[in-house]
């Protein structure tokens, strides 16, 4: 008799954590933020297999959660954990009405991470195995800072990622002197990126791209608002004088497609936990390889979506694969210290499935209600 999924529960955490000076507002969250809410899936089997994945939250958990444990799960009990991409699909079409991107697909992004995390498990390999297999034993990450506005701030936090062996960062500021402090103190040895989540107009951009141009980013990401503006990214792009990187405002397979086809990016992010899990984001790999586009995984977050993100791109990234890490200090880690950088890189876990389990004590002592 074939395996079945047995329950599925939605898990929302806080943690505690400091940024090394005070966040600004509209960067994410809210300004002088002092937790980060995290919401992770638990996918049990009648066989007694436990697969764990992640959905893109903060302050969308309430909803996330709701369309996981109303919506969603019913649908999945009872089905065979090992046809994920039938299930994915099948589960697309019957809720498409409620929307292609949100809480929905957010949802099915943590239950589809879960699905191949007990497909590694049940097989005994980890999940870049099952993705091709990987040589890679680790991989280079770059620092993700949050926004602070404050020049001053910005250089102790750049010093401090430099300090911890990261020759890679990345900006979310989206004024001037900010980028101008990060890049003196850095040097030009190290790789600065900029993130400044689409607040621009297509010609505003144009003109922050000229007054941005000196500071050799490696790429400006989400300079245009709304984020679905391909042709406007792609007129950004031949125009700027500076790669352009987006991708995870992106929900489906489509528009990933429509990104592609416009010529709009040299970087596609694709974000695990919002657009459909480790089975969509294989298939932006193909889709990016078939554009002469390199993927870099959109990863603010460390739980079952940062492992898939990793797993993804050691197997599927090649030599350019770099990951992302939300440079703040957390109180605990959903896995201690197995997955934090060191000397700016990241393991690739060895285990079966994502390789690391969630430490109960964290999920016990950092639950909400």
């Amino acid at each position: 008799m074939n395996t079945k999924i047995e329950h599925i529960e939605a898990i929302a955490l806080r943690i505690p954590f400091t940024a090394g000076g005070k966040s600004d507002v509209g960067a994410w969250g809210d300004g002088d933020l002092k937790t980060v809410d995290s919401l992770v899936v638990k996918v049990t089997t009648d066989s007694g297999l436990v697969g764990w994945g992640e959905s893109f939250g903060f302050t969308s958990i309430p909803a996330v959660k709701v369309a996981i444990e109303q919506i969603i799960a019913p649908l999945c009990i009872g089905r065979d954990p090992s046809q994920i991409e039938k299930l994915m699909l099948e589960l697309q079409r019957k809720l498409h009405i409620f929307g292609r991107s949100g809480a929905i697909m957010f949802g099915l992004s943590a239950i589809d991470i879960a699905l191949w995390d007990i497909a590694g498990k049940a097989a005994g390999q980890p999940v870049h195995q099952l993705l091709g297999g990987a040589d890679a034993k680790a991989l280079d990450c770059y620092a993700s800072l949050i926004r602070y506005t404050d020049p001053d701030t910005v250089v102790a936090n750049v010093e401090r990622a430099l300090g911890e062996g990261y020759r890679r960062l990345k900006l979310h500021e989206v004024e001037l002197p900010a980028v101008q402090a990060a890049r003196q103190r850095a040097g030009d040895d190290v790789e600065i990126t900029l993130d400044v989540n689409c607040p621009w107009t297509v010609r505003q951009a144009l003109d922050m791209a000229e007054k941005l141009r000196p500071y050799k980013l490696r790429w400006l990401e989400e300079p245009v608002w709304p984020p679905e503006n391909f042709e406007g990214l792609a007129r950004l792009r031949r125009e700027a004088g500076i790669p352009i990187a987006a991708g995870e405002n992106a929900s489906t397979l489509m528009e990933f497609q429509q990104l592609l086809r416009a010529g709009a990016v040299d970087f596609v992010q694709p974000s695990p936990a919002k657009m459909g899990g480790i089975t969509e984001l294989r298939k932006v790999f193909a889709l990016a390889n078939a554009h002469n586009t390199s993927v870099m995984v959109h990863t603010f977050y460390d739980g079952p979506g940062l492992l898939a993100s990793v797993h993804a791109s050691a197997a599927l990234g090649g030599a350019d694969a770099v990951v992302e890490w939300r440079y703040f200090d957390q109180e605990a880690y959903l896995y201690g210290d197995a997955i934090v950088p060191k000397n700016g890189a990241i393991a690739v876990p060895q285990g079966p499935g994502l390789g690391i389990e969630p430490d109960p004590d964290v999920v016990r002592d950092y639950r909400l209600p």
